[in-house]
């Protein structure tokens, strides 16, 4: 492969240690014992995505809105606290141990952006927690829009003054990166951290590795 003048990443799931499961169990407490957790889990899951794909608001506003959807459609009391607690845990997460080494190493090569499913001040923190030389940090609240929708990606390319085939997208997000990427003709990059199956048939052609170590070896560096 090629090396690319950017590589952009998606961040939480991919370069940081997304523990929303564990927080949102955490702020449940005995209340997760009223509920099938693994449903609500996956309910809570399904709304948040589903919120991407409407009207924009902040991100700290779609976890709290997502959250109390799910709560209130799973029978379960949501205070104001449950989803000040949750956006408050997410700056506070931290690398996977592959991130810094492996982005060190691919940054004296390529240009380094993140894409996400952001907010500025969220995200800062966990940009610092990386300690990693990123060329620039595009999230949803700069583009008014969020992954996987198109406006997203397009609005990188226009902030990057580049075209799609200057650019390598990497991210553990199958629905979020991988099939808009697909559909958008970016080369791509899945890390499979969470052993999942795929889909190359129909979102191929796509490289995939379980983790960020193998990357730099597959651009050949």
């Amino acid at each position: 492969m090629n090396l690319p003048k950017y590589i952009t990443f998606d961040c939480y799931g991919t370069l940081i240690d997304f523990q929303l499961t564990r927080t949102t169990i955490d702020i449940l407490g005995e209340r997760a014992n009223l509920v099938n957790l693994h449903d609500f889990l996956i309910v809570f899951r399904d709304i948040r995505y589903y919120e991407c794909l409407g009207p924009f608001q902040r991100y700290s506003d779609l976890l709290r809105t997502s959250f109390k959807k799910a709560m209130d459609q799973c029978g379960l009391r949501y205070t104001n606290r449950d989803g000040d607690a949750l956006v408050a845990a997410v700056p506070t997460w931290g690398p996977f141990p592959d991130t810094k080494p492996v982005l060190d190493q691919l940054a004296k090569h390529c240009k380094l952006v993140i894409i996400s499913n952001a907010e500025d001040d969220m995200i800062a923190q966990n940009v610092r927690n990386m300690d990693v030389d990123f060329y620039d940090v595009i999230t949803a609240e700069q583009a008014r829009a969020y992954k996987p929708t198109p406006p997203i990606f397009y609005y990188t390319l226009r902030r990057l003054g580049c075209d799609k085939s200057d650019i390598l997208h990497v991210a553990q997000g199958f629905n979020y990166d991988m099939m808009p990427a697909h559909g958008l003709g970016w080369k791509k990059v899945w890390i499979n951290r969470n052993n999942r199956p795929g889909n190359p048939e129909d979102y191929g052609p796509y490289d995939e590795l379980p983790d960020l170590t193998g990357l730099p070896a597959l651009l050949g560096i």
